[in-house]
């Protein structure tokens, strides 16, 4: 029996519980014993090409959601967790978490609530050592506070077919000139929710981005936000005002941790929302099509900035109209990743920094311009990657800007559909770039860069060798 095999029968299942379907009915359904469903559910029977696609329309799912590769980022994520000094006595090798997450991907995502919960405890616990020390103890804080909104967003694919639904009603009403103008934005606001926008300078030692006072029914817009920010507030608060209940719908579904995690994720929601507004689905997606995905140009198409069209093309999952399955991340100058999605297939890591090697990082030594490579996992997937520095923060001179990097990619299947592509020879391996996730889970002994030992790989120091790390030597082999 194929690896596939094993893996289909346990998706079957839990799609069946999710629609509250019992066994026997499905059984019933599909005209087989409910013994032989439960063989095939528990990954012991092959599944036929016939009954799997009647199984699909039982389900009302798509045959690659359960023939695809899922649940991305998963197998690193654990085992990122068991990387933890807690776990080093028990041994646990990579095939060990990938079985885990192939026949029990729900056990896996309940260690990763539970390794989320043991970080932030051990952060807190951290806090309060440094303030009564007064010494900085750890560096280990640095992790991504709202990992929870990827992990939600990754379960819709990134694609919210009511949010899109609600857009579209919204743009054909205030288009001009098939772009979306920020004062027929304020004024649809004024006409149809009384909301006046107020565009003013804040206070010394009083910045803001927005304030939106619900008593006065004013929204208050910075003056040293650029415009494209300005407009995607404005489109949120339209959101706000009119799409609060399918948002609420889509966030009941999902179980989150906290009430703090609950609130990002609905200010992800509105933003997608008001993206979608700038950005209509159908139009954006025939840009895409027609510009290869051209990010500056439909920058100009749809006046937006180079984050904005970077998130929205990772958006077009509609199943009849879809585009190319990319991934995003966004990270600072010391390795934050402060965003991460992925529908590539790549692994991004959910604890700390990513692989040193991919573009994300080196784009910031060419800040504004962007780099296009192609990137070889340790398994031998290749991805077209891209990456660009964008300046946030107040427009207003003399004060400083931070700088983060833009990675968005895709597989290198896609490669004649993604306009940065032109110059570079995917087929051609000595462009390719070899890299890992991140250097704990990467398998690689011919870095230089390598920070840190393999994980699951024994490593010895010889102090009369040294192979192009101090973690690697012949005897790490």
């Amino acid at each position: 029996m194929s690896q596939l095999d094993i893996k289909i029968g346990p998706k079957i299942k839990a799609f069946r519980r999710q629609l509250g379907l019992q066994a026997n009915k499905l059984s019933e359904d599909l005209g087989i014993s409910p013994s032989y469903l439960n063989l095939i559910e528990s990954g012991k029977r092959k599944i036929d090409g016939d009954l799997l696609l009647k199984v699909c329309e039982k389900l009302n799912i798509q045959l690659s959601d359960l023939t695809s590769k899922s649940d991305i980022n998963l197998e690193n994520t654990i085992s990122e967790i068991l990387d933890d000094k807690l776990f080093e006595d028990l041994d646990i090798l990579g095939p060990e978490v990938k079985d885990l997450v192939g026949t029990n991907p729900k056990i896996g995502r309940a260690l990763v609530r539970l390794g989320d919960i043991l970080k932030k405890k051990d952060h807190e616990l951290i806090d309060k050592i440094e303030k009564i020390s007064g010494k900085i103890v750890d560096n280990r804080k640095n992790s991504f506070p709202g990992e929870v909104i990827s992990d939600f967003l990754q379960q819709h694919k990134n694609y919210f077919p009511k949010l899109e639904e609600f857009a579209n009603k919204v743009f054909d009403k205030i288009q001009k000139n098939n772009r979306t103008r920020y004062i027929a934005l304020c004024e649809y606001l004024n006409k149809e929710y009384s909301i006046t926008v107020k565009d003013i300078l804040p206070e010394e030692g009083k910045p803001f981005s927005k304030i939106y006072n619900k008593s006065k029914k004013e929204l208050l817009l910075s003056d040293y936000s650029s415009l494209e920010t300005k407009k995607l507030h404005a489109a949120a608060q339209i959101a706000q005002e009119g799409a609060m209940k399918d948002i609420d719908i889509y966030l009941s579904k999902f179980s989150f941790p906290s009430d703090e995690s609950k609130k990002l994720t609905k200010v992800a929601l509105l933003n997608y929302c008001g993206a979608a507004i700038l950005m209509p689905y159908k139009p954006f997606h025939a840009e895409c099509k027609k510009l290869k995905y051209d990010l500056e140009l439909l920058q100009n198409t749809f006046a937006t900035s180079f984050e904005q069209v970077a998130h929205r093309v990772t958006c077009l999952q509609d199943p009849k109209l879809p585009g190319i399955p990319f991934h995003m991340l966004r990270v600072d100058m010391a390795g934050n990743i402060s965003k991460r999605f992925s529908l590539s297939g790549i692994d991004i890591p959910r604890y700390g920094g990513a692989c040193p090697r991919w573009n994300v990082y080196s784009a910031f030594t060419r800040p504004g311009v962007i780099q296009a490579a192609v990137s070889k996992m340790t398994n031998g997937e290749k991805y077209v990657c891209i990456a660009r520095t964008v300046e946030k923060g107040v427009g207003r001179f003399g004060q400083s800007k931070s700088i983060l990097s833009i990675g968005l990619g895709c597989d290198a299947k896609y490669a004649k559909d993604f306009v940065y592509t032109e110059n570079i020879n995917v087929s051609d391996k000595t462009t390719e770039i070899p890299i890992g996730v991140s250097c704990r889970t990467c398998d690689r002994l011919d870095c230089p860069q390598r920070a840190f030992p393999p994980l699951h790989k024994k490593f010895d120091v010889d102090i009369n060798s040294r192979g192009v790390s101090v973690y690697v030597n012949d005897k790490s082999s």
